[in-house]
């Protein structure tokens, strides 16, 4: 067909067609496109988290959410303490020298802290991503042993962890808990997901 033979009716159909079409694809793709981006909270969820503990009392626990786990930061009492080293005999790596959850080189002793009064651990299971769940008063209960002494159990398949987050022997737990990097910006607030600057 011949330019001189189109309908100028019909050519300015089409172009309009032509056009509302692409305006209409353009419309559809911009916020098919703008889902690749990441959402605000997929971006908070690498970032450091501060908490606030001048308000956690002796024996108390708070959870809050890093990267997707929960962290747990616990106040342990002077005797909950004194317990991490009655139990050292029992524990599959008292001295946190596993590699599959290395433990940072400031948490790298018997309390597995910066400040022995204060735990900073992920609180998911080395074994099978369960979250343990607190046994903090001492003494015999079920699926514990009457020398319990406190510390954490995991419902899933009974892996046992102490006051600082260290596995007992013959446990499935190939590890004790993860202690994520951790600092403190001032006496009560603590940094989590950082490693203390460098001096």
């Amino acid at each position: 067909m011949s330019e001189a033979t189109v309908d100028p009716q019909r050519r300015t159909w089409l172009i309009t067609s032509a056009a509302v079409g692409g305006a209409g694809a353009v419309a559809a793709a911009v916020p098919f496109v703008r889902s690749f981006a990441p959402s605000e909270r997929a971006k908070a969820a690498g970032a450091s988290v501060e908490v606030d503990v001048s308000k956690l009392q002796p024996g108390e626990k708070l959870v809050v959410e890093w990267r997707g786990k929960p962290v747990w930061v616990m106040r342990r009492t002077p005797e909950q303490l004194a317990s991490l080293e009655q139990v050292e005999d029992q524990l599959a790596d008292p001295n946190s020298e596993r590699k599959a959850y290395p433990t940072p080189p400031y948490a790298k002793n018997r309390h597995r802290s910066i400040k022995p009064e204060y735990l900073v651990a992920v609180g998911i299971c080395t074994h099978l991503g369960c979250s343990p769940v607190d046994k903090l008063q001492p003494g015999p209960q079920p699926s514990l042993p009457d020398d319990w002494k406190g510390g954490f159990l995991c419902p899933c398949h009974g892996s046992t962890f102490d006051m600082a987050g260290r596995v007992f022997k013959n446990k499935p737990a190939p590890d004790n808990l993860e202690i994520p990097p951790h600092h403190y910006v001032s006496d009560t607030v603590v940094l989590i997901g950082e490693d203390p600057p460098k001096a």
